[in-house]
């Protein structure tokens, strides 16, 4: 079986040993089976044990937060999936209110682009923006770098990973990447299913969901990623502050209210969905595909029929599309020791 931090540790011990003398050895970065080739380029920042022991430890800071208060693991937290569950949107420094849901981390090798307006496509990159986010973390980079200099923890984590003390932005951010590349969900039922583990099949309403999900929804969350890694404008009627999306970024009037495809794996554990948090619940978000599309700019051409806006899903359907999403909860990811703060 493929484990949940796929390649990070496998752990061995003898019968009845104790988990102290359990034999660690370090695999890197292994692609599962079933998932396609990455596209992070792994010959500038291969993953070391040392390298991701570092960006774990860097990844639970909170001295990389203004008031040393807030670190990554706030606003992505394991046990939801490295989402920031209950809240509609982020919640940062001084209880300052984002404008959008935290995005999961989980499966990020695979990514072309990061967050839910994109804006940032390189991995090594992406922290640069909720560090220095006045509602997120609010600090500057030359600051965070100040703060981990005082710490001998840092100076021999950072000798170890990359062979001298010199604590520097590169290294913190290939670090940091080299845990999050690490965060990797391929050990749910579906997956199990795909790969002919340990005689995993889907029930018969899961099978049927699987067939209905195919026909309905593949075309934007595509497997086994469940996403295509492209932005476009589901028919969510504009908040109240009007969150123009992937346009932030571009400018190009094309890409008003465009928001980059969620991965629909883990869905037990990130709610409330949308990039704004305004579903609660699946069933919600499933509603608002079948009645409530909104004609505005830019809808996605799938969502808009000649007859109708929206997917044409009964309410058998709809309980058969269900069943087969929590085929796609990966609880050995959430619970995995090895992505937990140390």
């Amino acid at each position: 079986m493929v484990m949940g931090l796929l390649g990070l540790f496998i752990l061995a011990c003898k019968k009845d040993k104790p988990l102290p003398e359990q034999i660690i050895t370090f695999l890197g970065f292994v692609k599962p089976v079933n998932f396609p080739d990455p596209v992070y380029n792994f010959a500038n920042n291969k993953p070391t044990k040392a390298g991701v022991e570092l960006g774990r430890a860097l990844f639970y800071e909170p001295r990389l937060s203004r008031n040393n208060t807030i670190s990554c693991g706030s606003c992505h937290i394991q046990s939801s999936a490295f989402t920031q569950h209950g809240h509609d949107v982020s919640h940062g420094i001084d209880d300052r209110l984002g404008t959008r849901n935290s995005p999961p981390i989980m499966n990020l090798a695979w990514n072309k682009a990061f967050m839910w307006g994109g804006g940032v496509y390189d991995l090594d990159l992406q922290p640069i923006v909720p560090i220095t986010t006045h509602e997120e973390m609010d600090e500057k980079l030359d600051n965070v770098m100040n703060k981990l200099k005082q710490l001998p923890k840092y100076t021999s984590m950072f000798k170890a990973a990359f062979g001298s003390e010199e604590i520097n932005t590169s290294r913190f951010m290939k670090a940091l990447s080299q845990f999050m590349l690490l965060c990797i969900s391929s050990n749910s039922k579906y997956d199990k299913v795909m790969r002919k583990e340990g005689g995993q099949t889907f029930s018969p309403a899961e099978q049927e969901g699987y067939v209905l999900f195919k026909n309905k929804c593949a075309s934007c969350h595509s497997e086994p990623l469940f996403t295509d890694g492209s932005f476009r404008n589901n028919g969510l009627a504009p908040s109240a502050i009007n969150d123009l999306g992937l346009y932030t970024a571009t400018l190009q009037e094309t890409d008003r209210y465009k928001f980059k495809v969620p991965s629909l794996r883990n869905l037990q554990y990130t709610a409330p969905y949308m990039h704004d948090g305004r579903f609660l619940s699946l069933s919600g978000v499933l509603d608002h595909y079948r009645s409530e599309v909104q004609a505005t700019a830019n809808l996605d051409p799938l969502l808009q029929k000649e007859s109708r806006r929206g997917l044409a899903l009964s309410e058998d359907e709809k309980t058969k599309l269900l069943a087969f999403l929590s085929t796609l909860n990966d609880e050995e990811f959430i619970k995995n020791p090895l992505l937990a703060e140390q």
